[in-house]
């Protein structure tokens, strides 16, 4: 465990370049994984965004918004939506399934955002900040761009042996297309350091829950024996955050 802790072996971003039409169609590849959360946290962002903020069209920024799982979702539904990736690969899937041609979708580096202070209502970091070096950078940046009140989401893996031999090694045995060092538990959050980032850049973290596979469920033992993910593989909000977890802060005033 400690050596898998201290080593310095780099996060296989480069993955993400290369996947093309695989982020929409892929069943045999980790990238399907993805989608299926976003079916359930997509909702939940959106319903907390009318809850927190009120009825009508928010200014949104999607940092890490890869081929626009959650970015499109938003403006489909009538939010000003800007989304910012390093990857112009993912992008360009990004806006060929925007349906609604409206989202704003940049190249650019999440380290240092190319906005001004104070521009959005909400901002979100969805399984991104996992595969950065600093992701208190990050967090910082999101709070800098937010407005007073502003909402800042996120969702990443919890920094322990459970999470690695399930997010990691069990992965990469139920999906042989899963690249190596897709995910490195040294990056890996744990809440209370997430909610430590969240301090330190004057957000008060609000909200964070567990998200779990539907252990139980027939698809998700078809998804095992076949060795893909069932079109019907679902995700549930658990109280429990050893895998993973999702939430919000709000900046403080």
């Amino acid at each position: 465990m400690e050596k898998v802790l201290s080593g310095k072996t780099p996060v296989n971003n480069d993955y993400y370049h290369h996947l093309g039409e695989d982020w929409l169609i892929a069943n045999d590849d980790p990238i399907a994984l993805l989608r299926a959360e976003s079916k359930l946290k997509n909702p939940w962002v959106l319903e907390t965004i009318e809850k927190e903020l009120g009825e009508g069209s928010k200014k949104v920024l999607d940092i890490g918004c890869g081929a626009g799982f959650l970015s499109n979702a938003m403006a489909l539904s009538k939010h000003e939506v800007s989304g910012i990736d390093m990857s112009e690969e993912s992008l360009k899937i990004a806006r060929k399934y925007d349906t609604t041609k409206t989202a704003n979708y940049l190249y650019g580096n999440a380290y240092e955002l190319p906005f001004e202070d104070n521009q959005f209502d909400a901002v979100c970091a969805m399984d991104f900040l996992e595969h950065v070096e600093e992701p208190e950078r990050v967090v910082a940046e999101a709070s800098r761009v937010l407005k007073p009140n502003g909402i800042f989401f996120f969702h990443t893996f919890s920094k322990n042996i459970l999470a690695y031999f399930v997010i990691i090694k069990l992965v990469e045995w139920f999906l042989p297309k899963t690249p190596k060092h897709m995910h490195i538990l040294r990056l890996f959050i744990s809440p209370k350091e997430l909610d430590k980032m969240n301090k330190l850049a004057k957000l008060k973290t609000i909200h964070m829950m567990g998200i779990r596979p539907n252990f139980g469920e027939l698809p998700f033992w078809k998804s095992l024996f076949k060795r893909e993910v069932h079109p019907e593989f679902r995700f549930s909000f658990t109280k429990s955050t050893l895998l993973s977890y999702i939430g919000y802060a709000k900046k403080m005033d």
